[in-house]
């Protein structure tokens, strides 16, 4: 016993030496609701790690987003600690296995859109794996309860989600009445009460995570599902594996290590461009080298998409490589087909990393604004639209309709690296396949061009579909020019929901970054974040 305590011992020294004492002294959370940032500042400040925030600011984005992500969720989470290889725990969901290969996009409807939710396993098993023993399950899941049970402010990019899919919720016939108020939608500054929410993470506190797969939360789901034709049953909730652990995907950029999300999500996409961008550093202007790279990357996705969502290993490194950068720069022309976007900013991602030098990157979502339009009546979350993301009428493509299968996903959390190994930087962002886009031009602004990770986040952003360029700023004629001579055509983008200058459509990145001797959160103000950090 006394053997095994000096190696404990050995090993903590050996980690703290890669970790100035300033970084073992201060933690930060960034994440997309100000109660959710609370929540987890509240626990690492009450001695959890950061794994216990992640739990803690999850349930609370489940509660305080609801249009985002939820208890019927998918979840992605990347864990860097330090001394260790970065790692993904996979989250991803699965189509039901009564899914028919014959299925069409007609048929996928309110609660035949969703797929089966990872959200609740996969935190449970990051609490029991990772997780500290200063705190329990229950306490986590104690903000969450607060948020349900007693209301929270609606803030002002919330308010014009609602206003913007008010119709369509007023339209469901199932239960969307929980995220209303007075059968209205809400307003800014207005509180939101969720009763049965409330109540469903009460269980969830004190049962534990399985009873959502294999307890009388999961029995509720099952009978939903049967009377309103739902395909999910309660052998899938049953048999739902545990989430994967795996090596995150790396590369270098500019001598800093850059890890990322494993397939069926878009890291190895945001890999792909930062690569490129590296070679094209001596050419043309910033945005110009960012349309050039961000076009081959999405077009390579949509061209070339990995086709083992498993045995992904070989494929993705000859498919990231430094070499096949150099391949794609070289290309004379933009023949690809457009990327699956669905146009709308949904998703929702935080980042948080603790005293000990932990960072941990989480995105999660129910696919679109308010997933299936259909929620449980007395659950009181909303089921996501993943079934949405598959392929109808192609039975050989990689994310083909069929039983038992990963949904399509661009979720890119990432970590960044210095040369040393310690952990500087977490990012990530909600938006579709402009995530990849997002996550990508931020990390090459904070790393090359100045390592402020407010005005990284706050510059105005691209996104590039096919030929088709997505611009944040107003083109100049030098600008439009270039773009003309190069075969993109301007696209405009609708900005509905955020300010004069700033566009939600472009993601939402919430990051901690490690700059002048501590950590930093960051909360993109395109959206209703926030952002704590503590330095002792």
């Amino acid at each position: 016993m006394i053997k095994v305590h000096v190696v404990m011992v050995m090993l903590l020294i050996l980690v703290s030496c890669n970790y100035s004492d300033t970084q073992l002294q201060s933690y930060a959370v960034a994440a997309a609701t100000p109660e959710a940032t609370q929540a987890g500042m509240d626990i690492l400040n009450e001695g959890g790690n950061a794994i216990d925030a992640a739990v803690a600011i999850a349930f609370s984005l489940a509660v305080t987003e609801p249009a985002m992500t939820g208890l019927g969720a998918g979840i992605q989470m990347l864990v860097s600690i330090p001394g260790e290889q970065p790692f993904i725990i996979n989250g991803t969901t699965y189509s039901p296995n009564a899914t028919p290969v014959t299925a069409t996009e007609e048929v996928i409807k309110y609660h035949k859109r969703s797929t089966i939710p990872s959200f609740v396993k996969t935190l449970g098993y990051a609490k029991q794996t990772y997780g500290s023993d200063v705190l329990t399950w229950r306490q986590l899941l104690d903000p969450a309860i607060g948020y349900a049970n007693n209301g929270f402010k609606i803030g002002r990019f919330r308010a014009k989600v609602y206003q913007q899919y008010e119709r369509r919720l007023m339209e469901s016939p199932y239960n969307m009445n929980h995220f209303l108020i007075n059968d209205s939608i809400p307003k800014v500054g207005q509180v939101l009460i969720q009763s049965q929410l409330g109540k469903t993470l009460q269980r969830l506190a004190e049962f534990g995570a399985d009873d959502f797969y294999s307890g009388d939360i999961a029995a509720t789901i099952a009978r939903d599902m049967i009377e309103h034709g739902g395909w999910i049953t309660l052998k899938d909730l049953n048999d739902f594996p545990q989430p994967s652990v795996v090596p995150a995907l790396e590369t270098t950029y500019n001598n800093f290590q850059v890890f990322t999300s494993t397939p069926p999500c878009g890291g190895w996409v945001v890999l792909l461009t930062l690569n490129m961008l590296e070679q094209m550093q001596d050419q043309d202007t910033r945005y110009q080298r960012l349309i050039k790279a961000l076009a081959l990357a999405h077009g390579e996705r949509q061209v070339n998409p990995i086709q083992d969502m498993v045995n992904y290993k070989a494929e993705v490194a000859a498919r990231v490589s430094k070499e096949k950068a150099s391949e794609l720069i070289g290309k004379l022309s933009l023949e690809y087909a457009e990327e699956r976007d669905s146009g709308s900013g949904e998703t929702t991602h935080f980042s948080v990393v603790d005293g000990n030098g932990m960072a941990v990157s989480v995105t999660t979502s129910i696919n679109a604004y308010f997933g299936s339009r259909a929620a449980s009546k007395e659950l009181g979350f909303i089921y996501n639209s993943y079934m949405e993301d598959f392929v109808y009428g192609d039975d050989t493509h990689s994310f083909s309709v069929g039983p038992n299968k990963m949904a399509y996903s661009s979720m890119c959390p990432t970590v960044v690296r210095d040369r040393d190994g310690n952990n500087v930087l977490a990012t990530g962002s909600p938006g579709s396949a402009r995530i990849i886009s997002t996550v990508g031009q931020t990390i090459q602004y904070w790393i090359d061009v100045k390592s402020d990770i407010n005005e990284a986040i706050s510059i105005p952003r691209v996104h590039v579909n096919a030929n088709n360029a997505y611009l944040e700023f107003t083109a100049d004629d030098k600008m439009k020019s270039w773009l003309i001579e190069n075969g993109y055509d301007l696209t405009d983008v609708k900005n509905d929901l955020g300010t004069e200058n700033l566009n939600p459509y472009f993601g939402g990145v919430h990051a901690v970054a490690f700059e002048e001797g501590h950590w930093l959160g960051a909360a993109d103000p395109r959206r209703d974040g926030a952002a704590q950090s503590v330095k002792k």
